[in-house]
């Protein structure tokens, strides 16, 4: 009695015959993929920050006057915060004395002073601007104020007391630097 050789899958035997006489491939080392742990708050980078330049001379911007006070702030900011910052009642940790400079010279100076204060902590600094006197209209008060408020590091920013200042310096409150 001759036995038959049963099959339980006439497919996988067609598939064995038909690949009879393939060869595989030469096999290349294997590349073991990095596992990346991305975090929730990421850091910033030194080359991520805006180049001086971002601190430019804008062109048809509305201009102020001497004795105006400026104030902006971001949604969200406390009324309290707001009104502590008006008043001078936060501490000014550290200061920029602009007069004298070009714009080009007070952009990148303040691009400098505000990248350190913010890297070291400093939540409200004093920016002195003057009010253009000697110029005749005060050029580096309406830069600031544009300048300033496109800035993300910048959360709020009100004209000066008289003891610092007044309408020719700001209170500036930056952002935590995470």
């Amino acid at each position: 009695m001759t036995k038959k050789k049963t099959t339980g899958n006439n497919d996988e035997d067609l598939f064995r015959q038909l690949m009879s006489d393939v060869k595989p491939l030469a096999a290349e080392p294997r590349i073991t993929p990095v596992k990346v742990t991305v975090s929730p708050h990421p850091k910033t980078r030194d080359d991520d920050q805006r180049p001086a330049t971002h601190f430019i001379e804008r062109e048809n911007v509305t201009a102020t006057t001497a004795d105006e006070l400026l104030h902006f702030s971001r949604d969200g900011l406390q009324q309290r915060q707001l009104q502590r910052l008006q008043q001078g009642e936060i501490s000014a940790e550290s200061k920029l004395d602009l007069h004298g400079h070009t714009i080009t010279e007070a952009g990148s100076a303040l691009n400098d002073f505000l990248q350190d204060a913010q890297q070291t902590g400093r939540r409200c600094v004093l920016i002195v601007h003057g009010k253009g006197y000697r110029s005749g209209q005060p050029v580096l008060k309406t830069q600031l104020n544009h300048w300033l408020r496109d800035e993300p590091r910048v959360l709020a920013f009100h004209s000066a007391q008289p003891r610092h200042g007044g309408a020719g310096a700001l209170y500036v409150l930056l952002r935590r630097n995470r």
